[in-house]
């Protein structure tokens, strides 16, 4: 049965996700700041098949945390379900990407359309600049930037290895980031064409101030997003004690925290 429902999950998650791209192609005539409007009807038709096809539920907590002015949005990251699934709840979103994405046909003309912010990896600390530079004015429109801090996606019970750039952003922005934690690798793990049953949460927790030392500010947003995290996927492991992501990631946790144990 999960074989069956993933092949058919994702058949009709690209298959859907080409026909909207399709069918909202007249959008590239009009304003920039008027194309948001279709990515609540992508994010809510990919829900609907992950529910009623995959056998999967998304849950949302702590949504009012997200404030009104413009913020980022920094997640933790194992699976494609967290690049769609908060997007009805955010305000014109604008992701940080690498620069890539731009060149995959039809996607790329949307993360260009709606101003999305591309990364060149390759560029050091010069690219760094130029994500501030786009990120400004994004937060001056009041806009919400996701950032994924650990720059790609981490398996269930991986040790985390948070990145620099979140805090050059928060530093050079001076506005608040809103840390959002997730279990969704239990349910869509990565490099995995399974899609196994039960509930994907993302808890959105209380925003960070601007105005710490960016040492101080990395430190205190890895504890947060982790010590959710953790809690999320202990929540998700007791409702599914037979997933095999599970065990797998409780396999993780365990050399993880041997390795540490040796190293003191």
């Amino acid at each position: 049965m999960i074989l069956l429902r993933s092949i058919l999950f994702n058949l009709l998650f690209y298959l859907s996700t080409l026909v909207l791209m399709i069918a909202f192609v007249p959008i590239f005539f009009l304003p920039w700041r008027w194309g948001f409007w279709i990515l609540p009807i992508w994010c809510n038709v990919n829900l609907f098949l992950l529910r009623w096809i995959g056998g999967v539920k998304s849950e949302f907590r702590g949504l009012e945390n997200l404030p009104e002015e413009g913020c980022i949005v920094a997640s933790k990251h194992q699976s494609a379900w967290e690049t769609f699934a908060l997007l009805a709840h955010l305000k014109a979103p604008s992701f940080i990407l690498k620069r890539e994405l731009r060149r995959v046909p039809i996607f790329g003309w949307y993360i260009t359309k709606l101003r999305q912010i591309p990364v060149d990896r390759g560029k050091g600390s010069a690219a760094l600049v130029s994500m501030a530079r786009a990120a400004e004015e994004a937060i001056e429109d009041e806009r919400h930037i996701i950032i994924y801090p650990e720059g790609t996606r981490r398996p269930a019970g991986a040790e985390p290895k948070y990145k620099y750039g979140i805090s050059h952003l928060y530093s050079a922005l001076n506005c608040k980031v809103v840390p959002v934690a997730i279990n969704s690798g239990v349910y869509w793990p990565r490099h995995r064409f399974f899609r196994f049953p039960g509930t994907i949460t993302a808890e959105i927790l209380p925003p960070i101030e601007p105005g710490l030392e960016q040492k101080e500010f990395l430190e205190r947003l890895e504890r947060d997003i982790e010590t959710a995290s953790d809690r999320l996927f202990e929540e998700a492991a007791a409702a599914t004690p037979d997933n095999i992501i599970v065990k797998e990631a409780r396999a993780r946790m365990a050399a993880r925290a041997e390795a540490l144990e040796t190293a003191e």
